[in-house]
């Protein structure tokens, strides 16, 4: 009788502990499989080979193990519930992320949710009815946790060393899988820039745990930071400097200056049609009037037109993870309008959304601006109002008589908003017709840029007639890319190419003008980003500007280092064309062999590394001491001299 009892309650044991692992099966395939699903069919990783597929298959499960196994030992049953649900909710906010912005989520990128409440139309554009699908799981989970009594399953109530063991198994899964996509990609690790790159070889949970700790020694590095960080990039800054155009110096001195960003506006709309009908009749012509830039690229990442601006004001590049806005809006900087307004400059911006989005109430006051003008400052009625909010013809209405009653000379930056994805109109205001290729957005966007192009029309003509037109000069620049990559098919009908990596990064170039009297009107080839607007503008209002820690260049200089650096480590110059590792003539697009653009990527990457050093370590707070010890060593000079 013992022994039959004691058989008994043996074979429940393993019973039960078969159960188990069915259960931790089944739960680890189901989350594999919608991991999988979503890496190869939503994600656009540019799997190459077999080898790479096969590791595209294997990276979720490490990343699986370590999740569930810390719900397990912290929780238990309920925390593998729970870090399901959590999983699969992170997985959608990366599917979300990546069709508007082709990109990942980052942790700057999680505190930035602020932004969310003025998405409005584009969040329900990026939604699909077929995402509910990837939540099926999740309902069967939520079901399990919330509503099945847990004396149902006593069967399965997992132990915290069986957590802790899962969690331990994920380490050498890991170590396999980083050693597997070190045989396509070495010293992958140090690539933090390209997600795309990370995700495709060690999986976007993995990634997300190692960007928690790049996060973390970012942290690190303004706390540990000291005035020698700052040594570097003055050195490096002094031996790229260039002398600004010594004949283009003082020619809008004193003058008013006006920066118009056009929203999501790229160069490939300009002198080009739709159906016979030119897309920005009036810039087409407007650019003839004054020197506009046909190779000028936007270099932002994650901050998108915050970027734009802080790219624009500062002559640093923007963050790879996430917005300087909202991430370093507290550090010390030399921004433009603080300079301006130490010579004299009333500097205002003026952006008809809510003040707090990307942090530019909070932004604005550490660069040095006067005045901000908000949603609040402006008359924003619902029949004014479309998709994003005021409509453009209205902000530049408003924006010119606020500049008629301003103290001169300003400084004031305007930032439009109606063509902004996902580019919807009144019926109305759309004079051209949608496009008829294989992407709604770009279909779309023709009818956007065309309205903006006539409310820009319509600000510059009543412009010409008041009396600041003479005393000002306008700068009209492209904030960041309107159709991103995840749109290529349809860029490829439209512009009737194969859009491969050279012809992509092509599309990233957005228009430059400058208007003025003393700016004769001329096309120029010059290679330049807007990291080159800050000293270009400097040098034609003949400001001394002593801040040696800028990383342009004036583009009219005629002994200008021609080199363009986008935030992937990406460039241009004069010859050639470097985008992932790989050469292509700047000209003809045809790709280049052997070694001649390896030196110019290691340059991009030491200069990225310096920008961010002295953004991530707050330097430009050691900017006057460091300065005060240049001094006081060149007095000793001089004394011992004597």
């Amino acid at each position: 009788m013992f022994t039959k009892n004691k058989h008994s309650k043996r074979d429940k044991r393993d019973g039960n502990y078969k159960q188990k692992i069915l259960i931790y099966t089944l739960v680890i395939a189901l989350f594999w499989a919608k991991m999988y699903f979503i890496q190869g069919s939503i994600f656009t990783l540019g799997v190459e080979n077999s080898n790479e597929a096969a590791i595209l298959a294997f990276n979720p499960l490490s990343s699986i193990f370590l999740l569930f196994g810390l719900g397990v030992f912290l929780f238990g049953r309920k925390g593998l519930l729970a870090t399901y649900i959590f999983g699969s909710v992170l997985l959608y906010v990366n599917v979300l992320f990546y069709r508007e912005y082709n990109d990942f989520i980052t942790i700057p990128m999680l505190g930035q949710v602020a932004n969310l409440a003025g998405l409005g139309s584009s969040i329900t554009n990026i939604l699909s009815i077929s995402d509910i699908l990837l939540f099926v799981d999740v309902f069967v989970a939520v079901f399990l946790l919330f509503y099945v009594k847990p004396s149902r399953f006593t069967f399965f109530i997992p132990k915290r060393r069986e957590g802790l063991i899962l969690a331990v198994i994920a380490i050498p899964l890991f170590l396999v899988n980083l050693a597997w996509a070190e045989t396509e990609r070495t010293d992958l690790l140090e690539r933090a820039f390209d997600r795309n790159m990370l995700v495709k070889y060690i999986g976007v949970m993995n990634y997300h745990v190692y960007d928690i700790v790049l996060q973390g020694q970012t942290e690190m590095k303004k706390t540990f930071a000291d005035s020698n960080e700052l040594v570097p990039a003055i050195n490096y800054l002094n031996e790229k400097h260039t002398t600004p155009n010594k004949e283009m110096k003082g020619a809008a001195e004193g003058k008013n200056v006006i920066m118009i960003s056009l929203e999501s506006t790229q160069t490939f709309v300009v002198d080009n049609t739709l159906n016979g009908e030119e897309i920005t009749p009036y810039f087409n012509e407007l650019k003839e009037e004054g020197a506009y830039f046909n190779n000028f690229y936007h270099q932002v990442k994650q901050g998108r037109t915050s970027d734009s601006e802080f790219i624009t004001e500062n002559s640093l590049y923007g963050l790879n993870r996430g917005a300087a806005f909202f991430t370093h809006a507290g550090n010390e900087y030399e921004a433009s309008p603080e300079l301006l307004g130490e010579n004299g400059y009333y500097t205002a911006s003026m952006h008809a959304n809510d003040k707090s989005f990307w942090n530019r109430d909070v932004m604005y006051d550490s660069l040095g601006y006067d005045k901000f003008y908000s949603k609040a400052d402006y008359e924003v009625t619902e029949d004014k109002s479309y998709g994003w909010g005021y409509l453009d013809e209205y902000f530049f209405e408003d924006s010119l008589d606020k500049m008629e009653e301003m103290e001169q000379p300003f400084y004031t930056k305007m930032i439009t908003l109606t063509n902004h994805h996902p580019f919807v109109l009144p019926e109305d205001k759309k004079y051209i017709e949608e496009g008829d290729f294989s992407s709604g957005t770009l279909n779309r966007y023709f009818q956007t840029m065309r309205y903006q192009d006539e409310a820009l029309k319509q600000f510059v003509e009543d412009f010409k007639q008041s009396d600041l037109y003479d005393d000002t000069i306008l700068v009209i620049y492209g904030d960041h890319e309107g159709i991103s990559e995840n749109h290529t098919q349809a860029m490829s009908e439209y512009l009737d190419k194969d859009i491969n990596d050279y012809e992509q990064f092509q599309l990233q170039r957005v228009p430059l003008l400058i208007l003025g009297e003393g700016i004769d009107g001329k096309e120029y080839d010059t290679v330049g980003g807007q990291i080159d607007l800050r000293p270009t503008l400097m040098n034609l209002l003949g400001i001394k500007d002593d801040n040696p820690v800028q990383f342009g260049q004036d583009l009219f200089s005629e002994d200008r280092r021609e080199m363009m650096i986008t935030r992937d480590g990406d460039f241009a110059n004069e010859e050639y064309v470097g985008v992932k590792d790989q050469c292509y003539d700047r000209e003809t697009g045809e790709p280049v062999e052997g070694e001649a653009c390896a030196p110019l990527f290691e340059e991009a990457q030491e200069e990225l590394a310096l920008s961010d050093s002295i953004i991530y370590g707050d330097l430009l707070r050691y900017l006057d001491e460091t300065e005060v010890v240049e001094e006081m060593e060149s007095e000793k000079t001089e004394e011992t001299n004597k």
